[in-house]
């Protein structure tokens, strides 16, 4: 099956005009954008506190191991986009692969991800930057902070608008300013170790630190549920394959390369905090989650505090922007293919980007993030758990569908068998052990933020069944309104294109 470069195929030539700006980036901003999308330092301020309680000083191990998976997955990813650019990802590829029925899944699963997580995102933006500008009373009054959480997603809606060029430029700034921050961070807290100067209850670093099963099978499927989310979001980078130089190519390195830069970052900054902290610390405020990293800033930095704050700060709001795009990418693909509304297609005809499907996600996520802050802030972190079901679903079902769309070459030779076969049907393996981890974790109302009972089970989990089954509505009314999509039959790779041959 010969794939169309600008992403759509056969759906591509019925709407000629739909089509985003080619070439707008290089592979150097793919690679910023996919970096910035998985939030590093405010990721790490989520999950670093709840690690260690669970592995302790295994914590830099726990992180290890979680990246194996997106190692594999993100290798899935390369692989299918060379076959297949198209802005949708793991929608399109899913479709060819398997059939519409999952496809449409998959693609709403992405989409999804993005209306959870972007109010939440702005929120932090916000309110790190309020305590790094000393405003502490603006960032403890929820009225303030959800107002400019709100103006925030608006001024980045709008950035995602005007073009690809000005989002990858402010991307550049601001992974810069991250970058410099956590590792001012870390080299302080390294340095205050070694000297003997440490505020808190420091440990010497150590190499068996990166041992993930030193704390124990248990533990390690806890952490490694938690591992999963620091690194999720690295595939934005493939999500512009359609406005990416080398688009065959360049994408899918820029995303395999995000989870390697990711590792190293990760492992740096985990082993600072650990050997400037110590665990007991840690643990014992796991339970402030990304406002632990406010307080371990003041006792490293002292009065320089604010460089992390800001470092926090400059992640969420990078962040912000950057997982807007997968989300409204993707509807634009599902349009495209007339599985979603025809406007969701709408191209801006002067800054050529999905005007329509990126301010319709801007409005879902500011409406979701709204209305869930009325329940409680509780409520909020719950649907943030909720994350990690929709997370695992989409990047298992990629990793199947790696396998199957090329399985009339995986036996061609040894690399073809090992790395677009077994590598990521083990990844995607993993992945779906820990999604079944997470529903037996989730089903337990003590272990949400919460603590309350929803229908019997917890919150994260009613709320990734309630986003399931309204996925599985609008689909099937879909299906029945305009049933053009699911005329799509499953298909395998042109072999032109696996032999690097033009077809």
């Amino acid at each position: 099956m010969a794939q169309d470069s600008a992403g759509g195929g056969a759906a591509g030539a019925e709407i000629p005009n739909a089509e985003l700006k080619h070439n707008a980036i290089g592979f150097l901003d793919a690679l910023v954008i996919g970096l910035n999308s998985t939030s590093p330092a405010y990721s790490l301020a989520a999950v670093i506190g709840p690690i260690v309680a669970l592995v302790g000083i295994y914590a830099p191990g726990v992180m290890l191991a979680s990246f194996v998976p997106m190692l594999l997955i993100a290798a899935a990813f390369y692989y299918l986009n060379k076959v297949d650019q198209d802005c949708g990802t793991t929608f399109s590829w899913v479709t060819r692969a398997m059939g519409p029925w999952a496809g449409w899944l998959g693609g709403w699963a992405i989409t999804m991800t993005g209306v959870l997580v972007i109010g939440s995102l702005a929120d932090v933006a916000v309110q790190f930057g309020l305590l790094a500008a000393g405003l502490d009373g603006w960032a403890a009054n929820p009225v303030i902070r959800q107002t400019l959480a709100v103006v925030v997603i608006l001024a980045m809606t709008a950035i995602c608008v005007i073009g690809t060029e000005l989002s990858a430029h402010l991307q550049d700034i601001l992974i810069l300013a991250q970058v410099f921050f956590l590792l001012a961070f870390a080299v302080v807290a390294f340095y205050r170790v070694y000297a003997g100067t440490s505020t808190l209850d420091s440990i010497e670093p150590s190499l068996s630190w990166l041992n993930p099963f030193g704390a124990g099978g248990a533990a390690l499927t806890g952490g490694l549920l938690l591992g999963v989310f620091i690194y999720w979001g690295w595939e934005s980078a493939v999500n512009l394959t359609e406005e990416v130089k080398d688009s065959a190519t360049a994408p899918g390195k820029a995303g395999i390369w995000s989870t390697v830069v990711l590792l190293v970052t990760y492992l740096a900054v985990g082993f600072a905090v650990v050997a400037y902290a110590g665990t007991a610390f840690l643990a014992e405020n796991a339970g402030e989650e990304e406002a632990i990293f406010a307080v371990l800033a003041h006792e490293v930095m002292g009065g320089w505090d604010w460089v992390v704050l800001l470092a926090v700060c400059t992640s969420a709001l990078a962040s912000t922007q950057t997982t807007i795009i997968p989300a409204s990418r993707t509807a634009l693909s599902m349009a495209r293919r007339h599985a979603l509304p025809p406007p969701l297609a709408h191209i801006h005809p002067r800054f050529r980007t999905p005007d329509v499907s990126t301010w319709w996600v801007a409005a879902i996520a500011i409406a979701w993030y709204l209305a869930v802050n009325q329940i409680s802030e509780n409520a909020l972190l719950d649907s943030l758990t909720a994350l990690s079901l929709l997370i695992a679903f989409y990047y298992a079902l990629t990793g199947v569908a790696c396998a199957v769309y090329y399985r009339r070459h995986l036996l061609e030779n040894l690399h073809n068998f090992l790395l677009i076969g077994l590598g990521p049907v083990v990844g995607a393996g993993l992945l779906a052990w820990l999604l079944e981890e997470s529903i037996s974790d989730m089903s337990n109302p003590e272990n949400s933020a919460s603590g309350v009972s929803w229908f019997g089970l917890g919150p994260p989990l009613v709320i990734g069944i309630g986003i399931a089954v309204v996925g599985v509505l609008i689909m099937c009314f879909w299906r029945v309104h305009d049933g053009r999509f699911w005329r799509e039959r499953r298909g395998v790779v042109d072999p032109a294109l696996v032999h690097g041959k033009k077809p």
